[in-house]
Formats: C-alpha cells, structure tokens, sequence
C-alpha cells in the first residue's frame, strides 16, 4: 500500500465503519490527483467501497448480508462537503425529529445551501433541496431543523403552541445558537425564536 493510501486508510478507520466520504476529505494529504488514484486503488481492493461518482464508503459488515447499504444521511453529509454546501433537516424530518409530527418522510431529503439536486449513492436516492431559510454553520442538526421547520410552516402559521412545543425539545445550546443566527432570518422568524427563548427560559 502507497504512503498516501495508508494515511487515508488511517483517517478511515479513525471514522469508522458506515462513513461515506469524497476525495476532498483527504485533500490535506496531497494532490487532488494523487488522491483520487489512492482512492481508486483502495477501491479495487475491497478496502473501501466506491457508491457514486466521487463518492465512496467504508462499509458497516453484517454476518449474513455482507456490506450494507450506506445511511441517507451520511450520503447526504458527503455530497454536501463535496460541493461546500450546508446542509439540514427538511421541514418535514425536523418536524419528525422534533416530535411535532408523526409522519416519517418517505425520501430522505435535506435542505442545503446549495442547488436541488438529486443523488444516486449504492441504490439509495438521496434528495438535496436548496433552502430559502438559512442553515446556521455553528448550529446542531435540532437548531436547523427547527429553521426548516418554521420556514415550511410559513409566518402565519406558528402560533402560541408551536412556539411552547419547539422551546420544549429544544436545549440551552440550541436555543443560543438559533438567537445567535437571527441575523440571517427573516425577521418574522428572527421575532419568532426570541419568543422560543422566552418560553424555553420561561
């Protein structure tokens, strides 16, 4: 094994089994070329797994079926390093996730900062929609989802219940994070998460 697939085998196995990831994860190591060729000999040998184009896995192993096919999310999380996207919940899994709603979106779809695209990874489709509402760079996957959340609900709709419901599953991080990224709300909903603060600290 050459130097350079050695390291990025090191940085795999660190990640653990289930990681996607793209060439750009390693672009520390060396040349863009020099990676990609390591890469495409790691795949060749079974050590890792290519799922699309320019975008590969290191496989979590079942005794019966062998390798599985990799998380939506972690598809998701690579496509958007791929291009230097943000990315979070759509409305409708942070509505899910938040515990407002009890229905499991059928396709697993994130919001992104950058263009709506849809990705093939190893069989699974994985939809990236471009968001009208910010995705906060320093903020949990809850914060943004609570931002898709009220950018699907619309202003008119999030009323008193919402608001006490949302400060509820929220916690003090999240809560600072979202009064941090007001800034780069709509004002409606920069007005709506001071009254989430309120009702968290309340």
């Amino acid at each position: 094994m050459s130097a350079m697939a050695d390291k990025i085998m090191k940085r795999v196995r660190a990640k653990g089994r289930g990681w996607v990831f793209t060439p750009k994860h390693f672009i520390d190591f060396g040349t863009r070329g020099s990676v990609d060729m390591a890469l495409s000999r790691l795949a060749q040998n079974g050590e890792i797994r290519r799922i699309g184009r320019g975008l590969y896995d290191y496989p979590q192993l079942h005794d019966k079926l062998g390798a599985l096919t990799p998380d939506a999310e972690m598809i998701a999380q690579a496509v958007s390093a791929q291009s230097g996207d943000r990315l979070a919940p759509s409305a409708a899994a942070a509505a899910n996730k938040l515990g407002l709603s009890t229905q499991v979106p059928a396709r697993a779809s994130y919001a992104t900062t950058g263009r709506t695209r849809v990705r093939q990874a190893a069989g699974r489709s994985v939809t990236l929609k471009h968001s009208r509402a910010p995705v906060l760079g320093n903020a949990s996957e809850a914060a943004n989802g609570v931002v898709q959340f009220l950018a699907g609900l619309g202003r008119d709709k999030v009323d008193a219940d919402a608001i006490s419901q949302l400060a509820a599953r929220l916690d003090d991080k999240d809560v600072q994070a979202l009064i941090k990224g007001r800034a780069q709300m709509p004002g409606w909903m920069g007005d709506v998460v001071l009254k989430i603060g309120a009702a968290h600290h309340g």
